[in-house]
């Protein structure tokens, strides 16, 4: 196989002269022996089992790395909410280079509630190694996960200034409906690129991601909606309206219908139509919605344009898919 590459045709030395001692042309060079050129051929051989281990198609790859631009949201956020300290500290080497984080900070939590949070930045770590091990991946974007830059999206949502500002560091309420905001829109991510992923690696990666995305969305979506009826204070507003209001500016900034919902809806949308609570979100049959990388970056910037940067991503995404809507000025 490879002494038929023409990268080895013109060799000076060939196995033939090695094998013959008949003076020829080359009988003057240094020869080489058998087994130094076995184990040339050997270790040629390892690095393309290797480079195949996983095998992504090339029209796969962009899609399997854009949610690189989520994974490092849920990272920093759940590592710095529950322990203070984030992948600089924790895996230095899957930031790849990219600036920290701005305004991260833990958060004022409860035992239970820290306990899985901190459960949550670990499987997202794991996420981050897990698409890197099979793309080349892109360094940590910018993220603005300041207390000022999720009171910007709560009073997006509300159509108006909450005050006091939102923090969402405040409390496990806050924390838990701060983290309602994002997470999500990258399960919905996973559900969109997965139809159009070609290769079996990158769907078998995928599957397994969205798994326990979805397991993190049910688990948060469980402990805010067994306080759904609360209000959260100081605001006269019920756990559940928060949930309703973000995923109304969710399905507005995505600007395709509707694959949002709170945890309480009408019963025309609930489950068989049969019940008003959602503690899980899914279309008439109850299956997940799906999103495009244009609907991702329109909602996460929060600006309703994939082309227009902002919010939580001052800079924009990284990666090909981002990058390719942003302008040289935006960049």
């Amino acid at each position: 196989m490879f002494l038929s590459n023409p990268r080895f045709k013109n060799r000076k030395v060939q196995y033939a002269c090695i094998q013959d001692s008949t003076p020829t042309p080359y009988h003057n060079t240094t020869m080489v022996s058998p087994s130094i050129i076995m184990i040339f051929l050997i270790f040629f051989f390892i690095i393309n089992i290797v480079n195949s281990a996983f095998n992504i198609p090339k029209s796969d790859m962009d899609l399997v790395e854009f949610p690189l631009n989520l994974e490092y949201f849920e990272a920093e956020y759940f590592l710095f909410g529950s322990m203070g300290k984030g992948l600089d500290s924790i895996q230095p080497d899957l930031a790849a280079g990219g600036p920290p984080p701005v305004g991260a900070k833990q958060a004022n939590l409860s035992a239970v509630v820290k306990d899985i949070i901190t459960q949550f930045a670990y499987q997202e770590v794991g996420h981050l190694r897990a698409i890197k091990k099979r793309v080349k991946g892109f360094p940590r974007p910018l993220l603005n996960l300041t207390s000022k830059s999720f009171a910007t999206v709560m009073d997006a949502a509300f159509g108006k200034p909450l005050s006091p500002s939102f923090d969402p560091y405040a409390n496990d309420i806050n924390y838990l409906i701060s983290c309602y905001v994002i997470p999500y829109v990258g399960l919905t991510g996973y559900v969109g690129a997965n139809p159009k992923l070609q290769g079996p690696d990158s769907r078998q990666l995928v599957a397994g991601l969205l798994a326990v995305e979805s397991g993190q969305d049910a688990v948060t979506r469980a402990l805010l909606y067994e306080r759904a009826n609360e209000k959260v204070a100081p605001y006269a507003v019920t756990v559940a309206q928060f949930t309703d209001k973000i995923s109304q500016l969710r399905n507005k900034l995505g600007n395709d219908g509707v694959k949002d919902e709170g945890l309480k809806v009408p019963i025309k949308l609930g489950a068989e139509k049969k019940v008003e609570g959602n503690v899980l979100a899914g279309d008439e049959d109850s299956v997940g919605y799906g999103r495009t990388p244009q609907e991702i970056l329109r909602i996460v910037y929060g600006t309703g344009s994939e082309r227009t940067p902002g919010g939580f991503y001052p800079k924009g995404g990284n990666g090909a898919i981002a990058k390719g809507f942003l302008t040289k000025t935006n960049i």
